[in-house]
């Protein structure tokens, strides 16, 4: 199980995105910040709604240089039916993960419901796990506070509870140094 300051595991598999099943590893996109949130299946009720507000927020995630990609246990084809049928197509890479290796190597699967929990992941640009975040099957997560968290860790300083872009950093308050 991965922790915080740790390197992220890498790994390599299918996804679906931009209309196509294409291979999709960590290192292709090494050198940015990367956002890589699990899920637990296609075809449900929660999953869809976390799904879309990430696509929705697509484009303030870009503007702060960071890659979304969506991963659960379901096969790419699996992604790209529910893409064409109610999902609508994602701004982002849905990622397979069909032998459960890379939700282990996170440590977001669920070995007695054959699920992964709703987890969180913020990489930054060197590969190193910055924030993790675990919510329980029945209840989604918020892109906006994923948005927060990482344009926070983007400042290197000091970001108390609630702090939002714009704001001062405990950092600048206080004065302190490095």
């Amino acid at each position: 199980m991965v922790k915080i300051y740790q390197k992220a595991p890498e790994f390599k598999t299918q996804g679906y995105f931009e209309g196509k099943i294409q291979d999709f590893s960590l290192k292709d996109f090494s050198g940015k910040w990367v956002v890589l949130f699990t899920y637990p299946l296609d075809f449900t009720f929660v999953c869809p709604t976390e799904l879309q507000q990430f696509s929705e927020r697509h484009d303030a995630f870009k503007r702060l240089g960071a890659q979304v990609m969506s991963l659960s246990i379901d096969s790419p084809y699996s992604h790209q039916a529910w893409s064409k049928a109610d999902l609508k197509e994602q701004k982002y890479p849905m990622l397979s993960d069909l032998n459960h290796a890379i939700s282990t190597a996170y440590g977001c699967y669920l070995e007695d419901k054959g699920v992964t929990l709703r987890s969180t992941y913020v990489i930054d640009p060197q590969g190193t796990v910055q924030w993790i975040e675990h919510n329980p099957l029945n209840v989604g997560r918020n892109a906006d506070e994923v948005l927060r968290v990482v344009t926070a860790l983007q400042t290197g300083e000091l970001c108390g509870a609630g702090w939002k872009s714009g704001e001062q950093t405990l950092t600048k308050k206080l004065g302190l140094k490095g």
